[in-house]
């Protein structure tokens, strides 16, 4: 027993063997500690989200599951070396140890929070795009890689480097880069704005400037739009941006607007008849609201009418639908009220002169 504390109290590198044991003893513990306490956590969370109707729960269940023993045994040895006397090398080493394991910890955790920040966010702003993973995942890959440069930067300014010239290089070197990237980076801050303002989503059918189609994809440099021809138009970002955009997704009614004319040989009642009539239908037809039907003007070859409904629908085959049924009602009460439509015409008046003789031939 004399000859085992004595080999318990022998000295190694400043600390007994004693001392060494006990650490070790405590290391194990503390370990086994936080495993429980993170079983605890974890099942104490799941019974919680069973009862509510919220993922933030769920979410922190994911991100307590991710945390294992890497964590544990670097936090617990950095606990335990702490009474021991350990030469400047030694002490460094486990620190080290701590402040890489625990950076990178906290590195994924914060790539977790931002990948769920932005898809609750996105997601709430646009339930129905369908693209939303697609979007999502760019956008956290791009603050994801943020984090990370953040995350090397700490560990190495805790490592003793000297991160000073390393983030002047890295200045100059992003100067450099953003020149020579320009139109991506424009392209890219593009997207984030197309993100934030949602000036259309993906199944919304947009015109920009001349050409036109439904959005398939908003991705971080490009927006892909499939035109009515089925061919496929790719935009950049910074175009649409700078654009003038008509998104039709967005339209909850159409207004119509058209002109119809008769002929100047038409009676004046039948003249004054001709709104009255023109309404009557429009109000008959479904879903659609009218406006206005009025004689405008004197035409060049015929009185000239203007009508203004609303289609209640945004939908373009429905306009098409309810405009055909009022052009035939008005073609059907035309005919049955003997009311002539008018069509270019010209009359030439002459003197009555005999014309020349070669012109008779």
């Amino acid at each position: 027993m004399h000859d085992f504390r004595e080999l318990l109290d022998l000295s190694v590198l400043n600390n007994t063997l004693k001392d060494y044991l006990v650490a070790l003893a405590c290391l194990v513990g503390l370990v086994l500690v936080l495993f429980f306490l993170k079983r605890v956590l974890i099942g104490h969370l799941s019974r919680l989200a069973t009862k509510t109707a919220t993922d933030f729960d769920d979410f922190l269940v994911s991100v307590l599951a991710q945390i294992g023993a890497p964590t544990f045994i670097a936090v617990s040895l950095y606990a335990v070396t702490l009474p021991l006397e350990l030469e400047g090398a030694s002490r460094q080493f486990v620190r080290y140890i701590f402040i890489f394991v625990l950076t990178i910890r906290v590195v994924l955790i914060l790539q977790a929070i931002i990948r769920y920040a932005v898809g609750k966010s996105y997601r709430r702003a646009r339930p129905s795009d369908l693209a939303a993973d697609t979007m999502v995942r760019n956008i956290s890959n791009v603050l994801g890689v943020a984090v990370w440069a953040l995350g090397v930067v700490f560990i190495l300014d805790n490592m003793g480097f000297d991160i000073s010239a390393l983030v002047a290089g890295l200045g100059i070197g992003g100067i450099a880069i953003a020149m020579a990237a320009q139109a991506i980076l424009g392209d890219l801050f593009s997207a984030v704005s197309i993100f934030t303002d949602k000036p259309f989503e993906v199944g919304d059918f947009i015109i920009v400037d001349d050409l036109l189609g439904t959005v398939e994809y908003v991705g971080l440099k490009t927006t892909r739009i499939r035109s009515l021809h089925g061919e496929q138009l790719i935009f950049a970002n910074s175009d649409l941006t700078k654009s003038r955009i008509k998104n039709y997704k967005r339209m909850e009614i159409r207004r119509i607007a058209f002109k119809i004319g008769v002929v100047y040989q038409t009676p004046a009642d039948k003249v004054k008849a001709i709104p009255i009539l023109i309404r009557k239908i429009i109000a008959e037809t479904q879903d659609v609201r009218i406006d206005r039907v009025h004689f405008q003007s004197f035409g060049d070859f015929s009185l000239v009418y203007e009508i203004v409904y609303f289609v209640l629908s945004p939908d373009y085959n429905v306009y098409m639908d309810k405009q055909q049924a009022i052009n035939v009602a008005i073609k059907e009460a035309f005919e049955s009220e003997g009311i002539e439509f008018a069509y270019p015409t010209q009359m030439l008046y002459h003197s009555g002169l005999a014309a020349p003789a070669e012109m008779r031939k």
